[in-house]
């Protein structure tokens, strides 16, 4: 008995070892018209496999780019559609650039730093009160997150007149309030609790 981990690797294991086994075969057909012969039959029961490819655009193109696959570039017919080369599907993609920006205080991330710079620009008024307001509760959780031991409102105000060169301060905002952050209150607890049992 062959277990398959013996057997060649599977090139598209959505096809099964039956069809690659017949691709296999199909690459050792002594003439053209025999492995073309086979080669269509191939892409017909490629298309029964998967049913649902034959509804996208191009389904046709791809599932002869898949027989070249799995015949690792082998098979020797007269391709209907252009073939994507063995180099273009093996060849990895250029590295993506990483953004290096200086933050300059880590724990509260660049899009604080972006946001509180946009609200530097809105003149004075509810648009800017309500933007900073969020942006102070963003900064809070964000300190949490960090080290909750070390989360403070008050540093919270005097990190974004810092940020800002004491354009933006939350002393002008009238009436304002850090929202709650983190783990509920046992207060906060006792009403959800008490919210369900009324519901039941």
């Amino acid at each position: 008995m062959q277990y398959n981990t013996q057997k060649n690797k599977l090139e598209m294991p959505e096809y099964g070892r039956g069809l690659q086994e017949m691709v296999e075969l199909a690459v050792t057909l002594p003439t053209k018209k025999e492995r073309q012969r086979c080669a269509n039959t191939i892409v017909n029961i490629m298309k029964r496999i998967q049913p649902e490819v034959a509804t996208q655009e191009g389904y046709t193109h791809r599932l002869w780019n898949h027989l070249a696959r799995i015949s690792h570039y082998k098979l020797d017919v007269d391709y209907p559609v252009d073939i994507v080369s063995e180099e273009e599907v093996l060849a990895h993609p250029e590295p993506l650039k990483y953004p290096m920006k200086r933050i300059k205080r880590r724990h509260y991330g660049y899009l604080v730093e972006e946001a509180l710079d946009y609200a530097r620009t809105l003149p004075e008024g509810n648009e800017r009160n309500v933007l900073l307001r969020g942006i102070a509760n963003q900064m809070k959780q964000n300190l949490f997150v960090w080290n909750k031991d070390s989360m403070d409102e008050l540093l919270v105000a005097q990190d974004i007149e810092r940020y800002t060169d004491g354009e933006l301060s939350l002393g002008n905002m009238k009436g304002f309030r850090f929202a709650a952050v983190g783990i509920p209150t046992p207060q906060q607890l006792a009403g959800y609790n008490t919210k369900r049992k009324k519901k039941r």
